[in-house]
């Protein structure tokens, strides 16, 4: 598992730094301060599941195609990777190297760094309150899956899905890409697809889960969806 933390560290920061060499300006502020977000919040995540739930860490590793996942949500899964790609590439050429969106307001970009902080809070809290929390579409019969409910999941069904839409929209409002914001409204949508079907296994596989959709009626976001 050591290998796989390690190698983890170093594939994971291969997206900041291919941000701020893209941006073509290694004092890009913003740039940094996503940067460091990321690998903070990245890291921190790692290291604690390393220790205190390394079930769930292995379970992060599998790829699509693993175990029982459901046909179609492999295909979402490389939708995601592609987009998250394309999303990476696309908001430092914008933002800063080409300059092609107009330059953002400072209430805007504050606006960005404070989705980002409720992104990280979702995103750790997500994996410290759901030892079952697997990147794949799939019941986890081999580890006894039951429904979690407290926590973030007592809030909304699937608090780590709205922290991956807070960081898709924060990010490029923080960087200041108009291209950025929408390549993640369409990641965004994605994943709301991706819940629909995702909630269709879990209320027909696993049990209690029609009874927890009851007790917490949003997916996403309260009072809306």
């Amino acid at each position: 598992m050591e290998i796989k933390v390690i190698a983890a560290f170093l594939y994971i920061l291969v997206f900041p730094v291919f941000l701020i060499l893209l941006s073509g300006d290694l004092t890009w502020p913003e740039g940094w301060i996503f940067g460091i977000w990321l690998l903070l919040l990245s890291y921190t995540t790692i290291l604690y599941l390393s220790r205190k739930d390394p079930a769930l860490l292995a379970e992060r590793y599998r790829k699509p195609g693993a175990g029982n996942q459901e046909g179609w949500d492999r295909y979402v899964v490389y939708g995601l990777i592609a987009g998250f790609i394309a999303w990476i590439i696309i908001m430092p050429l914008d933002a800063k190297r080409f300059g092609w969106s107009p330059v953002f307001p400072l209430w805007l970009k504050a606006a960005g760094v404070a989705m980002l902080i409720g992104s990280s809070f979702l995103f750790f809290r997500s994996y410290t309150d759901n030892t079952f929390l697997s990147p794949l579409v799939r019941i986890q019969e081999e580890r006894k899956q039951r429904v979690v409910s407290k926590g973030v999941y007592g809030f909304v069904r699937h608090p780590m899905y709205l922290g991956g839409i807070l960081m898709f929209i924060g990010t490029p409002l923080l960087l200041g890409s108009v291209y950025g914001v929408l390549v993640g409204l369409a990641l965004s949508l994605l994943l709301m697809a991706r819940i629909v079907g995702e909630e269709a296994m879990l209320a027909r596989d696993l049990d209690g889960y029609r009874d927890y959709m009851q007790k917490v009626r949003y997916r996403l976001f309260p009072f809306l969806w």
